[in-house]
Formats: structure tokens, sequence, C-alpha cells
């Protein structure tokens, strides 16, 4: 039962987050789901249960290309749903330009930054991250896709030794700021 004159938020468009595993981009868009009551969700959660199987399966039983086509086609569907919240897999905006265009044109992108020495402070099994067969890998990567996030983003945020709290509070003040997040009074 919501309370009388409670403020209540709602996004205008859809909010995409982006960036290298470990970055924060689930855990600030759940922390941000909560606090605001906004809804949210994982693309690549999203894909796995449409699929039904993860995604470890699809790209053994049908290669990278058939995920990337998967890939995109879910961030059509996320794009022409309701506005919420999307924490997007890390090479959604590095192996397929069109997928930048999907989300510049249908929402807002959040590239949240992080090093590779961060992200693995983070990830709980780095053994089961391709991407972590070892941190050098980890670094190359990251600096090699740092244009591609950064030209994907409409802002871009710095969490390196920072809480989901934190990160959640400035990424809410840009959402609002920038009228993506708006505010409603109900009585």
């Amino acid at each position: 039962m919501s309370q009388p004159n409670a403020i209540h938020y709602e996004l205008t468009c859809p909010v995409f987050f982006i960036g290298f595993m470990g970055a924060g981009k689930t855990s600030v868009s759940q922390q941000l789901a909560v606090t605001y009551g906004l809804a949210s969700i994982d693309a690549d959660e999203y894909l796995e249960l449409r699929e039904n199987r993860i995604i470890a399966d699809i790209f053994a039983e049908d290669g990278e290309d058939y995920f990337r086509d998967l890939e995109t086609d879910v961030l059509k569907d996320l794009a022409a749903r309701s506005p919420r919240l999307i924490g997007c897999g890390g090479g959604v905006v590095t192996k397929r330009p069109e997928n930048a265009r999907i989300m510049k044109e249908s929402g807002f992108v959040i590239y949240l930054m992080v090093t590779a020495d961060g992200a693995s402070k983070r990830i709980p099994n780095t053994d089961s991250r391709p991407m972590f067969k070892n941190l050098e890998t980890a670094r190359r990567t990251i600096v090699e896709r740092a244009p591609q996030y950064e030209a994907a983003a409409d802002v871009a945020i710095q969490t390196e030794g920072r809480s989901v709290p934190d990160i959640a509070q400035e990424v809410a003040a840009i959402l609002l700021e920038q009228g993506v997040m708006v505010k409603k009074e109900e009585d």
C-alpha cells in the first residue's frame, strides 16, 4: 500500500549500463531499482531465460556470431518495452556497432569505468570468466574496448574504489538532471 503523497520515480526511456565485467552494471542497476522503485533487468540473464540455456552453452553449441545475433535481438526487445534499467554484457558495444546505435536511439547509456585490477577484486570467481584467463589479458581488453564504450555512452562514471550505493547515488543524480528519471507525486 503506498503512502499518501509518497514520491515515486519513473524512467522516461530505457537506461543501458555498459562497461567491462566487474564494473558494477548489474549491481548498480539493482541498487537503483530497489532505492527508487524502478524496474531493472540483466540483458544476459534475460537472453539465457529466453533461450533456456546459459551463454557458455550458446557459445559452445552455436558460436559467438549466433550469440551476438541473440544479443542484438534482446537489445531491440528490451528497448521496445516499458523503460527500465538494463545491465548489458561487457562485449555488447564492442562486437556490433548496431548495438550502440540501438541503445543511443532508444535510451540513455551509462558507461561504468573500471580497471582490470578493480574488476578482479569484485568478481568472486575469475576462473569462470574467459577475459580473466590472466590479469594482463583483462588489462589489454579494457584498453582496447574503452574507446568503444566511451563512444557509445551518454555519460561515463568512474567506479574504482567506490561502493555500489555511492555509484548508484551519482547515477540517480545524473538521471534526474537529464530528465531520464522523474519524480511522480501520488495523492
